[in-house]
């Protein structure tokens, strides 16, 4: 079988991906080694087969923003497989992994061949760009406690037999909220100490526990239309 035949985008391709994974190579990572850098002029993909990478870009000024993680069955490098332009972004290695990385010429005739493939990357490219819409107009409207809600509720996940309640695991680090967000790392602490304080976040072993995320919908929407 495929090996990569596990990557949902590939799944069902209707093409014999054995011969594609011919024209691949493959490659072990270990935690912090850089897979992808800023200005790099290569071109391939890489699909994340197994651990965990940190994608993040950065200004002009050196101030770099965490644009979020990506997990096993995942891609990342696809806009320079489609456009042939250097590198806009850094991809740390924050676990041990494997990647699959496949040239932009055997991608681009991959896609073309199979038609489920190329719907699923339209797909994939739309919510991309609407994820970076809404975190664009967050940045551009709300203060950094309305960024900080924001940010928590895409992290989080729904925590199984507990209601409404949603859980980050594991619990983020308040410099990488920080980074996430656009500020400091202090700033994100004192606003961790008021959620706190208010019964809307608590600390497990493990996992950092969101108790009213309806609370936190409620207020970024308030704020939004404040600034209508």
């Amino acid at each position: 079988m495929a090996r990569l035949a596990g990557i949902p985008l590939l799944k069902d391709a209707g093409v014999d991906l054995s011969r594609f994974e011919a024209r691949s190579h493959w490659r072990r990572f270990e935690p912090d080694e850089i897979l992808v850098d800023f200005d790099d002029l290569s071109t391939d993909i890489y699909f994340l087969l197994s651990g965990e990478v940190r994608v993040l870009i950065r200004t002009q000024s050196g101030k770099e923003v965490i644009l979020g993680e990506m997990r096993g069955g995942q891609l990342f490098g696809e806009l320079a497989a489609i456009d042939g332009v250097k590198r806009s972004a850094n991809v740390t290695a924050l676990t041990r992994g494997e990647v699959g990385i496949m040239p932009s010429a055997v991608f681009r005739e991959l896609v073309f061949a199979s038609q489920p493939v190329a719907d699923r990357l339209l797909r994939l490219l739309a919510g991309r760009v609407r994820e970076l819409n809404a975190r664009l107009m967050e940045q551009a409207v709300l203060d950094l406690r309305h960024r900080l809600y924001s940010e928590l509720l895409r992290m989080s996940a729904p925590r199984a037999g507990h209601g409404n309640e949603r859980v980050v695991t594991p619990p983020p680090f308040h410099h990488v909220l920080a980074a996430r967000i656009g500020c400091r790392r202090e700033q994100v602490t004192r606003e961790f100490t008021t959620m706190a304080g208010e019964g809307l976040v608590e600390r497990t072993r493990g996992a950092l526990v969101i108790k009213r995320p309806d609370v936190f919908e409620a207020r970024v929407a308030e704020a939004f239309r404040e600034d209508i």
